[in-house]
């Protein structure tokens, strides 16, 4: 939704491998957002680890401390004079006044998705299976993370202000319809 400033500031967050990442870079390339990627902060930061991005997920539900710092940035980001889009799964969280969107994608092609885009050594699978097994555990571990930590359910529906089916559409659909409704200013519910 637009501020009081009237900036344009959304936040993306969805299934893993429903394509909020090339959505975002289709948004700041074709409508001049400034992006912001929380995937990869944790990504590098996985690799600093020297875990993939699994491990490290499973590592960070013990270790508060790296959640509280890319929440810290997260907020500081959010408050910025700007039009931006976030990639984050707790942005719709910590920076209330943003248009919150979630893109959803079946878990079969989440997992093509993943598999034919190179993430490096951090998100690497031997074949589909092992990709869907490492998605499903991820999403469990990621959920019960910010349950414990916050009190909020990122699958709860309720949360955001439009969500899309991005299992058959191209990046410029997912982003058009995004900026349709995020200039109307107010939810997009026939989407639910």
């Amino acid at each position: 939704m637009k501020n009081d400033c009237t900036r344009t500031k959304i936040s993306i967050t969805g299934d893993l491998g429903s394509g909020k990442s090339t959505v975002c870079r289709y948004l700041k390339e074709n409508f001049g957002l400034k992006s912001y990627s929380i995937g990869q902060i944790q990504r590098s930061l996985a690799e600093k680890y020297n875990m993939d991005i699994l491990a490290f997920n499973k590592y960070m539900e013990t270790h508060p401390e790296i959640d509280e710092e890319i929440d810290t940035e997260l907020t500081v980001i959010g408050k910025r004079d700007e039009d931006m889009v976030l990639d984050s799964r707790m942005a719709w969280h910590f920076v209330p006044d943003t248009f919150k969107v979630y893109l959803s994608v079946d878990l079969d092609e989440a997992a093509r998705r993943i598999m034919n885009d190179k993430r490096g050594c951090v998100e690497e699978y031997a074949g589909i299976d092992e990709a869907k097994a490492a998605l499903i555990a991820r999403k469990k571990s990621e959920n019960l993370r910010y349950i414990t930590k916050y009190g909020v359910d990122c699958s709860n529906p309720e949360n955001y202000d439009l969500i899309i089916d991005a299992t058959s559409l191209s990046p410029a659909q997912v982003a058009q319809r995004i900026m349709e409704c995020a200039r109307r200013g107010r939810p997009c519910r026939e989407n639910r």
